[in-house]
């Protein structure tokens, strides 16, 4: 699941440039540091970072004078990672999705979000404090400061703010997406814990499956 790269500090100008000339059409050093009256040197610099955030790639060598030159372009659906429209979008589609369906149907949907979510990434390994660590890492990853405090029964994982805060400021039902992400990815229990509201932040408790702790008892018999 890609997340939005940050342009921080001085070079934000400028590599926001270079990404919007290859959004019109692939282009070399040379001829990205021509339309900005760069030096070619100073465009390699900026490039390496694009590529290093995973922003763009290379597409390829294009014959020159001396020697071929490498031609650049955004990865594939790169897009997506500088658009601010999602986000009004999804907060309005769920806002219609909550007033046309019932309050039972609205959280078997974000349910089954949240399976198909916990899908895209392999199931995590180890016992249920490594499987937390890494979940935790993967919404640290997503854009939430989350920490983990242990627990009698298991841990809980406390955010600071809300990593979906516009679309659960419209319908606290899409917390119930991010308890079976994590239910699905830690293999174990996920009950939110949430704080909602004008300044929504994120909660999450993760234990052990009963059925796990039964088994536990039986071996340690």
């Amino acid at each position: 699941m890609a997340h939005r790269p940050s342009l921080p500090g001085g070079p934000r100008r400028t590599r926001r440039r270079i990404i919007d000339l290859l959004r019109q059409s692939a282009l070399t050093a040379n001829e990205i540091a021509a339309a900005l009256e760069l030096t070619h040197n100073a465009v390699r610099a900026h490039l390496s970072g694009l590529q290093s955030d995973g922003i763009i790639r290379n597409a390829g060598l294009r014959p020159g004078g001396t020697r071929p030159s490498v031609v650049h372009e955004l990865v594939p659906r790169a897009d997506s990672l500088f658009s601010t429209a999602y986000i009004p979008f999804v907060a309005q589609l769920l806002k219609v999705l909550g007033e046309r369906m019932s309050q039972a149907e609205l959280d078997e949907m974000m349910g089954r979000v949240g399976i198909g979510l916990a899908a895209e990434w392999p199931r995590l390994n180890g016992d249920l404090a490594e499987r937390v660590n890494a979940a935790s890492a993967l919404l640290q990853e997503l854009g939430s400061l989350t920490e983990i405090e242990p627990t009698n029964d298991g841990f809980i994982l406390p955010a600071h703010g809300c990593m979906l805060g516009e679309a659960v400021h419209r319908r606290p039902e899409v917390c119930r997406a991010v308890e079976s992400l994590l239910a699905q990815l830690a293999q174990a229990r996920a009950r939110q814990c949430c704080q909602h509201g004008e300044h929504p932040r994120c909660c999450f408790e993760i234990a052990p499956h009963p059925s796990s702790r039964r088994s536990a008892r039986g071996r340690v018999a």
